[in-house]
């Protein structure tokens, strides 16, 4: 006896929202001094914030050569450890932070062992903030997991080769790491600027190469 077939419907919820980089500038500008270490970290690693970046703590930064942030084996969704090599900026911003943290522990006389805390309390999420950030900066509906696709993004425009950028963000799977690796409108802008230069320059060769065929002619 034949099995029916059963039609599937199409996958349709897939997120494509990333951010340009005037629109994250925007966006840090009007969120609280305790989450744009948190935004800026998670714009540059492109790792889950709520998950894998409010828990990070110092024990798994390391200022020491080139530096690396890293999560432990079984922290993360997929449970594979995670390292991310310091960028400039990632080195700047948790250099920073760990400097206001040793102030604030002489301050209070306590160990502050998180990375990322308000005023030395752990904090666990920041959708209230974030949405009256998105809303001032005139962005609304912009979510913190624009961040991953962001960062999946520039990695690849970086020249950073597929297996390494998905070892670093942290992708299993090819085609989550595909989905999110998107063309922007800056992407196309670029495209039709090249297009059209080299549209210009092959003008330019085919006229420049018909007056020297008349030329050739006229000297006949």
């Amino acid at each position: 006896m034949a099995k029916p077939h059963i039609r599937t419907l199409s996958e349709n919820n897939v997120r494509t929202g990333f951010f340009e980089k005037e629109h994250f500038t925007a966006i840090h500008r009007h969120l609280p001094a305790h989450v744009k270490p948190v935004a800026t970290v998670a714009y540059i690693t492109g790792w889950r914030t709520l998950s894998e970046l409010l828990p990070l703590e110092w024990r798994q930064v390391d200022f020491n050569g080139a530096g690396t942030l890293r999560l432990d084996p079984g922290t993360t969704k997929n449970g594979d450890g995670r390292v991310f090599p310091m960028t400039r900026d990632l080195r700047a911003v948790l250099l920073e932070q760990k400097a206001m943290t040793e102030e604030l522990q002489k301050k209070l006389g306590v160990l502050i062992p998180w990375v990322f805390h308000n005023d030395g309390k752990p904090f666990k999420s920041y959708r209230k903030a974030w949405k009256t950030a998105c809303r001032n900066a005139c962005l609304p509906g912009r979510i913190p997991h624009d961040f991953r696709r962001t960062a999946v993004r520039n990695l690849i425009r970086a020249g950073v080769s597929e297996v390494v950028a998905m070892k670093m963000t942290g992708h299993k799977t090819r085609s989550i790491f595909d989905r999110y690796d998107i063309v922007s409108q800056g992407d196309l802008n670029d495209a039709v600027s090249k297009h059209e230069t080299f549209m210009v320059t092959k003008i330019v060769t085919i006229d420049d190469s018909s007056n020297q065929n008349i030329a050739q002619v006229v000297e006949a």
